[in-house]
């Protein structure tokens, strides 16, 4: 047997531990197996309700009107469609009668969005009819538009 020489022991030994090194990293185990799921939930129910609100300006007076504007909040997390608008009149004093007030609502059907608020949704218009009645129990009465929708 020959003797290695110091140049070559010393290629020898880094040879040996690059071999080390590269076989060592490419040593590995690992464990197979099959499997198989899956996932569900729940979609909305849908079919939230909207807060409707009808918005005009006070100060009426007999054989005046006023612009109506609706509008929808929509807190639910799904879009909905607001349909026919159906508005109605109240008052706060007994003898200011409601059917001395007339109110419409021009609608069709409009998308509020998701967790929007004053979406408009339609527009009208509120008249004082003036009545050959004495109408002085609606001065500084409380009118009330209250408006549903289909």
């Amino acid at each position: 047997m020959r003797k290695l020489s110091k140049k070559s022991r010393i290629t020898a030994a880094v040879a040996g531990v690059a071999l080390v090194a590269v076989g060592g990293g490419a040593a590995y185990a690992y464990w197979t197996t099959t499997g198989a799921g899956n996932g569900e939930a729940t979609n909305s129910a849908g079919g939230g309700t909207v807060t409707l609100h009808a918005t005009f300006d006070g100060g009426l007076a007999p054989g005046n009107s006023v612009p109506v504007a609706y509008t929808a909040d929509n807190a639910t997390t799904s879009s909905t469609v607001v349909g026919a608008l159906t508005p109605s009149v109240t008052t706060d004093k007994a003898g200011c009668l409601p059917e001395w007030f007339v109110v419409t609502a021009d609608t069709g059907n409009v998308r509020v969005l998701a967790k929007t608020t004053g979406t408009s949704v339609g527009a009208g218009t509120l008249t004082f009819n003036d009545s050959e009645d004495n109408q002085d129990a609606c001065k500084g009465a409380v009118v009330t538009v209250s408006v549903t929708s289909k």
